[in-house]
């Protein structure tokens, strides 16, 4: 071949290759334009990147300034740059992406060694290119799967495209701020915030360096890297992030090697879920209201608030300091309460729900539930016949059940199922209110046992037991109001009968019994509500009638309906504990019921008051009825029923206190309202089921069930001067002019020889 022919033929390759790479950069170009338009699919448009978007959880404040807890999709809390430790910010830059802050969003220095020493070289530890910027762009607008090279590639060059249009939109500090907001951990934490929280419960601003260093080890892979399950190759990591930085400088030689020698710490370790921490059956109660309340309160562009994702603050009136009180002492009381009821049965060969009492048995309760169980519907849903569900309910598992002196009130136990629901349905639960009655702020709210286990609320409105004896105030007032009655007078203590017909709305005569089965003699109002003595109160309704004692049962608080039976002076009436607790303000409030507040204010995400809800007050009695039935209620602690309160073993209260014991039929329901000058409180214990329950009243009435609870609080509240609950306070006592005679010196009595006999009964 000629020289001319070669060099012809040389012309037309370099021609075919300059065709070649020509072609090969409008086709690179063109495929960059077209992934921009959205072609090969959806990029950010300048709204996203503008305005990008997360969920934010709803954060839950106590009124002492603590986070309760939060609603969530994604548990996020986000924070702005200031907050974030320089350490922190060093940590992530020297190990994710050193030239942060000398690319535009895409790194061709670690591009070309990815390409160099992982593809060709099969290098696998050569490291990633993709840049922070890149994982913020993989964070705030996902990835989808890949199943190919291509669709791989795809990905990559959106990726890019995304991280130079962010580039171009925010500093540097921005786009790291939003990284730590968007980046997800293990145990439901989506942002630093968070996860500070959940792994070291601190915020982000106050972690150590490393802490910081463990927080950044994790963002590739947080499962892998799992402090909790896998705390020695999370250690490794950790100290992986301490070396890059003491490479880049960010930390000095001598800091490197003290810190790195540190043990991984995660005592502090607490998971953030809707059924753990405190306040869990309030805070439930709290996320329904809001549900509803965001439904009916739009937004000003007319859309609804999402409680999941807007990021609201709530601002409730629960005290962080009084709810650990009153769990601490619904716990104390009921572990002794429980072993009691246990061993109440033990050996029994009955059980509670077909013990033969008085004809009020339910021996199908067991078998009944097991049928309404989830387990039998999943399997009656798969084809299974009765037969084999029921050998299936009898063969033993392995089951976490709950148990008051267990680690973590978890008993792993091997029971069959339905030996589970028998020690389920034998469980006694606690319902705790505490109010301010001069602002109506709920401050301690106790549901039951555990919400992990039993998701029944005990306190709030829907949920209504008998309330007993405590119903009795209601009926003095009524009776000192409308009637003129003093409680120095004296009423016979002889049986009362309201005859059948319209007038009682009976079908047949009652004559209500005292609990001793005591009668005779004449007894002052004060000494029959201090014994709970039923004859006085059935004579005072007798005397004034059952609708002015409903009306005015309303008028405070009740809002449950109450049936027009003269029972109704006995407590028959199923009400909530959040209703009895707002209705007893009144007594301390010279007359005025407030109702029970539990939110002052919501923000949104940026700090804007979007609610507040003040107090509502309404006048229910006369100022002097009110102070008559408080010293009479202060009569029952002091000679009454409710006078083991001042026992050390029960709370060992010694200041001003008012309250009432309850006791349900059949020792069903135990119950005591507790009243002192800065607090109202509703105590109830019982079974979710009404036949399980003490078989002795001395074990199942209010004053032994429900009021240790009560004074078992108040002394911790009391030794707590952060509160400023004064164990010293006075009630406020009416001073104008007396129209109800309260010299029982003027009345003839022989109520003390009367009083010592029926004390001898009561102790």
């Amino acid at each position: 071949m000629s020289i001319r022919e070669e060099f012809k033929q040389y012309r037309t390759y370099l021609r075919w290759f300059w065709f070649t790479v020509a072609g090969g950069i409008l086709a690179f170009t063109l495929f960059i334009v077209l992934l921009s338009f959205g072609v090969f699919g959806a990029l950010p448009g300048f709204e996203q990147l503008e305005n990008p978007q997360n969920s934010l959880a709803t954060q839950v404040m106590s009124s002492d300034g603590e986070l309760l807890g939060r609603y969530y999709k994604e548990n996020r809390t986000n924070i702005t740059f200031e907050n974030l430790p320089p350490y922190l910010v060093q940590g992530l830059v020297a190990t994710e992406d050193v030239r942060f802050y000398d690319h535009s969003g895409i790194d061709g220095r670690s591009l070309a060694r990815v390409l160099f020493k992982t593809i060709i070289l099969r290098n696998e530890n050569a490291g990633g290119g993709s840049t922070i910027t890149q994982q913020l762009a993989k964070n705030l607008y996902g990835r989808p799967t890949s199943s190919s090279i291509f669709s791989l590639g795809l990905i990559k060059f959106k990726e890019w495209i995304t991280s130079a249009k962010l580039e171009r939109r925010y500093t540097k500090e921005e786009i790291i701020t939003m990284y730590f907001n968007t980046v997800e951990y293990v145990y439901d934490a989506y942002g630093i915030q968070t996860a500070s929280k959940t792994f070291f419960n601190k915020d982000v601003d106050s972690l150590l360096i490393e802490e910081a260093a463990t927080l950044v080890g994790m963002v590739n892979n947080p499962s892998y890297y799992n402090p909790v399950r896998y705390p020695d190759r999370t250690r490794d990591r950790r100290n992986v992030v301490l070396y890059q930085m003491k490479e880049a400088g960010y930390l000095d030689v001598a800091a490197y090697d003290s810190i790195k020698e540190l043990p991984l710490d995660i005592t502090r370790f607490k998971r953030q879920d809707h059924t753990s921490g405190e306040a869990t059956y309030f805070r439930e109660y709290l996320r329904l209201w809001l549900a509803d309340w965001a439904e009916n309160n739009p937004k000003p562009d007319g859309t609804n608030w999402n409680i999941y994702r807007d990021g609201l603050k709530v601002y409730t009136t629960i005290d962080s300091r009084m709810q650990l009180y009153a769990e601490e002492a619904s716990a104390e009381w009921l572990t002794k309460l429980q072993d009691e009821f246990n061993k109440h049965w033990e050996g029994n060969k009955y059980d509670p729900w077909s013990y033969p009492y008085r004809g009020r048995t339910q021996p199908g309760l067991i078998d009944q539930a097991m049928k309404q169980s989830e387990r039998w519907r999943v399997g009656k849903k798969a084809g299974k016949s009765e037969k084999e569900l029921e050998e299936e309910f009898h063969t033993p598992v392995e089951t976490t059940l709950f148990n008051w002196t267990a680690p973590n009130r978890e008993l792993d136990t091997l029971i069959s199922p339905y030996d589970s629901i028998r020690y389920v349905k034998k469980t006694l639960h606690p319902g705790f209110m505490a109010v301010d009655p001069a602002s109506g702020q709920i401050k301690a709210w106790v549901g039951g046992v555990d919400m992990r286990f039993f998701q029944l609320d005990h306190v709030n409105s829907n949920t209504k037991r008998q309330v007993g004896s405590t119903f009795k105030p209601f009926v003095y007032t009524a009776a000192i109001a409308d009637k003129g009655f003093s409680p120095c007078q004296e009423v016979p203590n002889l049986p009362v009968t309201f005859e059948k017909g319209s007038r009682w709305g009976l079908q047949k005569d009652w004559t209500p019994k005292n609990s001793d089965g005591k009668y005779g003699d004449m007894l002052t109002l004060s000494m029959g509500l201090g014994k709970s003595v039923n004859t006085i109160t059935a004579y005072l309704l007798r005397e004034v009638g059952i609708q002015p004692v409903i009306d005015l049962a309303h008028n405070m608080g009740i809002e449950s309906e109450m049936p027009f039976q003269p029972s109704i002076c006995l407590g028959v009436s199923d009400i909530s504990v959040f209703e009895m607790t707002s209705a007893y303000t009144a007594f301390v409030n010279k007359g005025v019921a407030v109702r029970p507040v539990f939110i002052t204010r919501i923000e949104d995400k940026n700090g804007n008051i979007i609610a507040e809800f003040p107090t509502q007050r309404v006048e229910v009695m006369r100022e002097e009825i009110a102070s008559v039935m408080l010293n009479m209620l202060e009569y029952v602690v002091n000679y009454g029923t409710g006078n083991r309160l001042r026992r050390d073993a029960y709370g060992g209260i010694r200041g001003e206190v008012a309250g009432k014991t309850g006791t349900t039929q059949e020792n069903t329901d135990g119950w005591f309202m507790g009243v002192v000058p800065q607090l109202v409180c509703g105590t109830w214990v019982g079974a979710d089921d009404p036949v399980v329950h003490f078989r002795s009243t001395a074990l199942g009435q209010g004053a032994n069930m429900a009021l240790p609870i009560y004074g078992l609080f108040m002394k911790r509240v009391y030794s707590d001067p952060t509160l400023g609950i004064d164990p010293n306070a006075k009630f406020q006592r009416y001073e104008g002019p007396q129209t109800i005679e309260l010299d029982c010196s003027k009345y003839k009595t022989s109520q003390q020889d009367v009083y010592e006999d029926l004390l001898e009964g009561y102790n």
